[in-house]
């Protein structure tokens, strides 16, 4: 759990660069790569990541301006990675002017479930992560590069290795 601000907002500033590092190296074309038919593309993932950035918080009264997230995933990498940058960015800056210390314990109401402000929080931070993963696996299906999230990826390993 979080017990201040900005404990938060220090995993969160590590956590939505690692997830910027992902979505940066996503293109046009892998956005409609899939598990399989009718499940979710790489597009919808990363859409959904973006989105959940604002939704999470705007569920227990944290809000701050966003572009229409609603609407269907973008086909273009660079409009998905350069939303959920403002996003990222406009999250923090709202969590800054809208959440005292004291706010972290606030009991909520998300999604049916009766929970902290900082277990809000929590909970953003490991969704993304899920959904992370699973991105980081069509990528792969999509024959892209997969950049390291929490240490080297194989790419990175393997060149990393060659510099011996």
């Amino acid at each position: 759990m979080f017990t201040t601000v900005q404990d938060f907002l220090q995993e969160w500033k590590q956590e939505a660069a690692v997830t910027q590092k992902v979505l940066n190296t996503l293109t046009d074309e892998s956005l409609k790569q899939e598990v399989s038919e009718d499940l979710y593309s790489i597009g919808s993932v990363a859409w959904h990541i973006t989105g959940a950035a604002y939704y999470f918080p705007a569920q227990v009264g944290i809000t701050f301006e966003v572009p229409d997230l609603r609407k269907e995933a973008p086909a273009s990498a660079a409009e998905i990675s350069e939303t959920y940058h403002l996003v990222s960015e406009r999250l923090s800056e709202a969590v800054t002017d809208q959440v005292s210390d004291e706010k972290m314990n606030e009991m909520v109401n998300l999604f049916g479930m009766e929970m902290p402000i900082q277990a809000v929080f929590r909970l953003l931070i490991q969704h993304q992560a899920h959904h992370r993963g699973q991105l980081t696996v069509l990528m792969r299906q999509a024959g892209l590069k997969v950049p390291g999230v929490y240490g080297p990826s194989k790419e990175e390993m393997e060149a990393i290795s060659a510099q011996k």
